[in-house]
């Protein structure tokens, strides 16, 4: 098959699976989108007995007879459709509302389960994208578009046989007009998905740069780049606009030729009437009832176009669903942990010839099989040059990711046989850029920890992390809020609660990478006997650039190229291993060798 024929047989498929998923959100409502359903298709089937009793007036007022009994029984159809359709609305409304709720918890949970090398795929603009905006027209679709069809049909099944009763042979000249204006609106109705889609792919480019923006504010501001960033703004609401304006093209179009078609059946059906009145065929209450009844058309053949004016763009909004639904996400735990604020027993750790490479496509290899182990409890320091792999090894630590080749062991079992849940519960860990999110400063400490935590706990911990007279100066204590990603805070600062927030989970294994690297002199010096502290009673890893933080360790690990090429203690890498001594040279930490000095071998990984 072609590749013209297989778009269309595509685009089929898609239509046909968004029905599918559009009635699977409807089925748990079945009963109030039926009665809601039911009562507009009431009200507008009364809506039709209008020109009927219109007709009966014009005949009683040709009779002389008394107007009480029609005028009521008006009033009483315009009444009631009007109760009718207002309660059907509502019901309606009710199950949309619903719906949309159910979509942004599934779509919320599915997000914040997801792996985090899904995020190379999607923006996380755009997943916000898809969470508020296309949601809104999955309600749209969902709802309205089925009744609406549903109606528009009944409603003009029931007008065309209402007119055939009336009169066969303008019914003919009434058809013979509306579907020549129906070919072509069925020949635009196509394009309105493919807008559709772009018009909502353009805003999630639009959600996508004003979260980059916003995520680098300072150094746009800083690097002067305000007018280059709100240029690629403007193109990403540009390219919505030019989209919107196809849309609304498309619109003006179908209900255009829609009301045109309308007009001129209207002056056909008067001409030919007229002349049918004339020759005493029909009566000249005929002829008005079945001008009614050909204005009740507008209803029926504009609630069609929105119908699938809407479905197109919820076949869109559907299609950008389904891809969230279909991230892939880590394993749900059945309950949240229970978590043990006694403190986990101190975690040993070991990597068996890992090799791994970040799934971006043409991403290269960061490990190349590392290997060594750590017992339980003491300072292990992991050092080396930039992009040697060393904060990576956090990353599969905490699964984020998954080697390619290799085991990854906590306490000698693989953590992928580990509950996911119970595997982070037992793991501090502390970021290069040591986050905070926004709220307040007792919500950052002690997120994830399950049950209250004592202030006199978290008390203790903030005098082990030097905080205490920071917050003793904030307004509100532990309850002051820190700005939108800890902007209210300095660097160090947030380095000091991100460490303190790993000491209240009293894990049994504390990862921190680059913890200190925002302190002073007079902090870093202070966190570091904490450090120190806390390896005799936790596993303690730490990846670190400035030796002087990682002298005092226990062990240290020589990363390059992704592999471990050394272990030892300080003095005994610098004694035999070349790339350590170069380091701690540069450092200040080793006076430099003597020319002439023979290069000395890797040690033996331990």
């Amino acid at each position: 098959m072609t590749a013209p024929e297989t778009e269309p047989a595509a685009a089929s498929m898609l239509k046909a699976s968004a029905w599918r998923e559009m009635l699977a959100y409807l089925a748990p409502h079945r009963k109030p989108v039926a009665v809601g359903g039911l009562l507009t298709l009431c009200g507008a089937l009364i809506g039709l007995t209008q020109p009927v009793i219109a007709k009966w007036i014009i005949d009683v007022l040709g009779r002389d007879g008394g107007l009480a009994g029609p005028l009521l029984l008006l009033t009483a159809a315009v009444t009631g459709g009007a109760v009718m359709n207002g309660v059907g609305y509502y019901l309606l409304g009710r199950v949309a509302e619903t719906v949309v709720l159910t979509s942004r918890r599934e779509m919320v949970s599915r997000i914040i389960r997801m792996r985090i090398g899904e995020t190379h795929r999607i923006r996380p603009g755009d997943l916000m994208s898809r969470v508020t905006s296309d949601t809104t027209l999955l309600r749209q679709a969902a709802s309205q578009t089925l009744v609406d069809a549903l109606k528009g049909v009944l409603m003009l099944v029931a007008i065309v046989v209402a007119m055939g009763f009336l009169d066969p042979f303008l019914l003919l000249v009434t058809l013979a007009v509306l579907l020549s204006a129906a070919a072509l609106i069925g020949f635009v109705v196509p394009f309105f998905q493919r807008y559709s889609t772009k018009v909502q792919e353009a805003i999630g480019d639009i959600n996508a740069v004003l979260e980059r923006m916003l995520g680098g504010f300072r150094t746009i501001k800083a690097s002067g780049a305000e007018h280059q960033e709100a240029g690629k703004l403007h193109s990403a609401t540009r390219q919505a606009w030019f989209f919107g304006l196809r849309l609304a093209r498309l619109n003006g179009v179908v209900s255009a030729g829609a009301l045109l078609a309308i007009h001129v059946s209207f002056l056909v059906v008067l001409g030919v009437g007229g002349g049918r009145v004339a020759s005493g065929a029909i009566p000249v209450g005929t002829l008005i009832a079945f001008l009614l009844h050909l204005f009740s058309l507008i209803e029926p053949v504009a609630g069609l176009i929105t119908a699938a004016s809407t479905f197109s763009t919820g076949v869109a909004a559907v299609r950008r669903i389904r891809e969230v639904r279909e991230l892939e996400v880590e394993e749900v735990p059945e309950s949240a942990p229970a978590g043990d604020r006694c403190g986990a027993a101190p975690a040993g750790l070991r990597f068996r010839d890992v090799h791994f490479h970040y799934p971006a496509p043409d991403s290269p290899m960061v490990h190349h099989g590392v290997d060594f182990t750590i017992p339980p409890r003491g300072l292990t320091a992991v050092v080396g040059p930039s992009g040697a792999g060393k904060s990576t090894l956090f990353s599969l630590i905490e699964r984020f990711y998954d080697p390619v080749r290799g085991a990854i062991e906590v306490d000698g079992a693989d953590v992928r046989d580990w509950p996911l849940a119970d595997l982070r519960a037992a793991i501090g860990y502390v970021e290069q850029d040591a986050p905070v999110l926004a709220g307040t400063l007792r919500e950052n400490l002690v997120i994830g920890i399950p049950g209250e935590v004592p202030d006199e706990e978290i008390r203790a911990v903030l005098a082990r992390t030097r905080l205490t007279a920071m917050v003793d100066r904030l307004p509100h204590g532990l309850d002051s809020a820190v700005g939108h990603r800890g902007s209210a805070l300095s660097g160090g600062e947030r380095q000091r609660i991100a460490i303190a927030r790993a000491l209240l989970r009293k894990p049994g294994l504390l990862l921190l990478d680059e913890a200190t690297s925002q302190l002073d002199a007079v902090n870093e010096a202070a966190l570091r006997e904490v450090v120190v502290e806390v390896s005799r009673e936790f596993t303690v890893l730490v990846v670190a650039h400035r030796l002087s933080t990682v002298t005092k360790a226990d062990r240290i690990l020589v990363m390059e190229n992704g592999r471990v090429r050394a272990a030892g203690s300080h003095q005994e890498l610098v004694e035999t291993d070349d790339l350590y001594r170069e380091l701690a040279a540069t450092q200040l930490l080793v006076p430099d060798a003597p020319d002439g000095t023979p290069e000395a071998e890797p040690s033996p990984v331990r």
